[in-house]
């Protein structure tokens, strides 16, 4: 097992990485010396799958937990799934010292971190993430929240878990495309922090994409240790946390503007690197040879690199990209790389600009 320190003070915690860490859930929350009474929050995917472990090792350690299971997918993250939860908490009577369990890929994650965030003005919680993306992104850094019609995550709070346990063995029966869409974030460190590491990525890809155990986990360690070297110097992102948005202007605009679900968030993510160093060649620097390594990093990981916009859907991305939480003053800030491992963030990014990459994008 490796163990990976967020160092925040008070609120500093431990990412746990290996196998069969599910069956361990309970001992280690007797470490945290939590409340007795514990909510495990799943979605329609995972819960049958996972859930009965999770509970099971909870009483063995002496916790009294109930499983509430939200439907799968982004469309969960809203105000009116907080608020049923809210309604699950109350009629099992959770307290101040009883504890959220967060069980399920990034969506759970942000949903019960929020639930648990805001309920009782508060309540400890612990990350159990299943997908890649959320071992290596979303569970970790205190991110948590839910979407509005208007935009992703414009609802949300900074608050950090007590633990989270990545079981590795939850990766083997990943589906190939959720699989994918957790490689985007784990490209995207490589970019953003350290180009040895990219490197890394370029050597080691058939083995990641063939799940080899001690591959992935160097792999996720050390993108939870750049995130919590990241976290660790800006907790609330009122600076260099910002790097970790690259990509994400553009990826989240796609994934609002196309409707929720149709790019799962890696992809659109992965799409919204490779435009975002294409700005970077343009605006910033980059070297296009660093530029095409980037794409075919994300495309030899199965991830789609271009995208094809009507007329029509054009002006609901830019009106999307408006509503971004890195909006300030009414302009759009980017993410930009100046090489592989360093970038710089809060870059101006001119719309004609923008229009230009989507443009060369659609013809790729």
């Amino acid at each position: 097992m490796r163990m990976v320190p967020v160092s925040l003070g008070e609120r500093s915690y431990s990412i746990k990485i290996g196998g069969g860490l599910l069956a361990r859930l309970g001992t280690e929350c007797a470490r945290l010396k939590l409340g007795q009474r514990a909510a495990i929050i799943t979605d329609a995917n995972v819960g049958p799958r996972q859930a009965a472990t999770a509970r099971q090792a909870l009483v063995a350690a002496g916790f009294d937990p109930v499983v509430i299971t939200v439907p799968a997918g982004e469309t969960s993250k809203n105000l009116k799934r907080v608020h049923a939860c809210y309604d699950e908490l109350a009629a099992h009577r959770l307290e101040r010292k009883s504890f959220v369990v967060a069980l399920g890929g990034g969506v759970v994650g942000d949903l019960a971190g929020f639930v648990a965030a805001t309920y009782l003005r508060g309540i400890p919680f612990v990350q159990v993430p299943t997908t890649l993306l959320a071992q290596v992104d979303s569970s970790v850094g205190g991110k948590v929240g839910v979407n509005l019609a208007a935009g992703k995550n414009l609802v949300g709070a900074f608050y950090q878990p007590k633990l989270v346990l990545c079981d590795l063995d939850a990766l083997q029966t990943l589906p190939a495309r959720e699989f994918a869409s957790g490689l985007a974030e784990v490209i995207k460190y490589g970019i953003i922090y350290d180009a040895r590491f990219f490197q890394q990525l370029e050597r080691v890809l058939p083995k990641l994409l063939a799940r080899d155990p001690k591959t992935l986990t160097t792999v996720i360690a050390r993108c939870c240790e750049i995130k919590a070297e990241v976290v660790g110097q800006d907790e609330t992102e009122s600076g260099l946390r910002a790097i970790l948005n690259f990509g994400h202007t553009l990826g989240h605009a796609i994934e609002n503007s196309s409707g929720y679900g149709k790019y799962l968030h890696g992809e659109a993510i992965a799409i919204g690197q490779v435009l975002a160093a294409r700005l970077s060649v343009s605006l910033h620097g980059l070297p296009a040879g660093d530029a095409l390594r980037i794409e075919k990093l994300l495309a030899g990981a199965g991830l789609p690199v271009a995208i094809k916009l009507s007329s029509a859907q054009r002006p609901k991305l830019f009106a999307a990209m408006l509503l971004d939480k890195k909006v300030s003053a009414g302009e759009v800030k980017f993410v930009l790389a100046k090489r592989i491992g360093q970038v710089d963030f809060g870059c101006r990014v001119p719309q004609p600009e923008i229009v230009c990459v989507l443009a060369a994008a659609a013809s790729a």
